[in-house]
């Protein structure tokens, strides 16, 4: 997962990216860059860290220009590492071009050594890179038909925003993975990953780019291509479990009440006779709120987070992970005495950290702990973006629903199924991709298994 953002003419171009990508932090914490065109060259500016870690005291005088493009990145393939921070520049046949991906390209490392083997050479280990080489490799003599060109022989999940010569470019795999939306500053078009960027910047929601769309915004307007083969819309349904922000609107529905109607579906279908629900702040909370309204039990908000300490489930290490779920909640022992707790939480991945949750609401008295999930156990591993690389990681991929019970030291534990996480999102089973919780892979891969931010270091460590 990554957050990108695209402005076209505005004379603070650089300032708005760079707030837009607070609004996207969530999305990423490992990396924060912005790229800026001044007419006749692309600037770039762009370091490892929190957007407030790179841009925070920075003059933006080395940024100018009226266009500009931002990522914040957190990795599935290539390494944390300066450079590998998005956006990525080179210069082509084609012209310039600056270019931030979100997603995951399943032909990526299969493009690489292709790439290689006819002499290209790689600055970077990640797969964004892939589609700048096969774009400056084009035999097309049109920047726009050689981007068309390249985009073709890709296979995965890419949401991505470039400057390209004067113009600003949208492109959303014909899959529709992750989000891409159009919004409009005062008459400068704007792109984000997710609407709570146009918020924060009060651009108007124009529309969402569309599942195998090319938008162009240069000097004569805005155009749109559509040159991929038409495929069935699977919209990641993670990103309303977990990873979108709850106050933006995903896929045409906002992610909040989807959370909350998951909360209800979880209390239907996996009911337990208790005192208090406490959501995991932040992401189970909405679910919490849900299964509170549903099972008619008192909410106790029973674990404080400490905002400063960053999203766990993202922290590129293990070791970075145990530490922030350590530093991230503490429990209200005054709340948890003696009381039979529904612990609500979005999802169960490695099972580590909700094993120190559990631990923490049992050591402040809580008499009873039952872990209730808002989605389906995540069995598989996640080649479209997601950071759930193994199988030997996931602990419903290897234990039975007992054993996850005893290792998450809970009294019970119970699962939304995957019916029900459809129908709270307003969905029938197909309409989007859950390969991770046991679905069809949309689109199938053929490259090494291994985790996917290792991808290219297998062959270049």
């Amino acid at each position: 997962m990554c957050g990108i953002f695209g402005i076209y003419r505005h004379s603070e171009a650089a300032n708005l990216a760079v707030h837009g990508l607070y609004a996207l932090q969530h999305r990423g914490q490992e990396s924060a860059g912005v790229a800026t065109c001044d007419g006749s060259h692309l600037h770039l500016v762009k370091g490892m860290g929190l957007v407030s870690e790179v841009f925070g005291n920075r003059d933006l005088s080395d940024l100018p220009g009226d266009s500009s493009i931002g990522h914040v990145r957190y990795s599935t393939s290539g390494s944390s590492h300066l450079r590998n921070a998005g956006p990525i520049l080179a210069t082509t046949q084609h012209g310039e071009m600056a270019l931030a991906h979100n997603g995951n390209l399943v032909n990526g490392l299969s493009l690489h050594e292709e790439l290689e083997k006819q002499g290209a050479i790689f600055a970077t280990t990640t797969d964004s890179e892939v589609i700048l080489h096969l774009f400056a490799r084009s035999s097309q003599a049109d920047p726009v038909d050689a981007l068309v060109d390249s985009l073709l022989r890709l296979k995965g999940a890419f949401s991505l925003v470039m400057l390209m010569g004067n113009s600003l470019v949208a492109v959303r795999d014909p899959w529709g993975f992750r989000p891409l939306v159009l919004g409009d500053l005062a008459g400068s078009p704007v792109l984000a990953s997710e609407t709570c960027a146009l918020d924060l910047l009060k651009a108007d929601y124009v529309r969402e780019i569309a599942p195998g769309e090319v938008l162009i915004v240069s000097e004569s307007g805005v155009r749109s291509l559509f040159p991929f083969p038409k495929v069935a819309q699977v919209p990641c349904i993670f990103e309303y479990v977990y990873f979108a922000r709850p106050d933006s609107d995903l896929f045409g529905r906002v992610v909040f009440p989807v959370r909350v109607a998951m909360g209800r579906k979880l209390a239907q279908e996996r009911p337990v006779e208790a005192d208090a629900v406490v959501p995991v702040p932040d992401s189970g909370v909405p679910a919490a709120i849900g299964y509170s309204e549903e099972s008619g039990i008192p909410l106790l908000w029973g674990l404080i987070r400490n905002h400063y300490v960053g999203r766990t489930f993202i922290a590129p290490r293990q070791s970075v992970r145990d530490m922030s779920a350590r530093l991230k909640l503490n429990p209200v022992r005054y709340l948890l005495q003696g009381k039979r707790v529904v612990l609500v939480d979005d999802s169960l991945v490695r099972g580590t950290t909700s094993r120190k949750i559990v631990r923490l609401v049992r050591e402040a008295g809580a008499s009873e702990v039952h872990l209730r999930l808002s989605s389906p156990p995540i069995v598989n591993p996640c080649v479209y973006g997601i950071d759930t690389p193994e199988r030997s990681e996931l602990v419903a991929a290897n234990m039975d629903l007992a054993s996850i019970c005893a290792f998450v030291e809970a009294d019970s534990i119970g699962y939304l199924s995957p019916e029900g996480m459809h129908e709270a999102a307003g969905l029938q089973m197909g309409q989007a991709c859950h390969a991770c919780m046991g679905g069809e892979y949309p689109v199938r891969w053929t490259e090494p298994k291994g985790a996917q931010r290792l991808l290219f270091e297998k062959t270049h460590r």
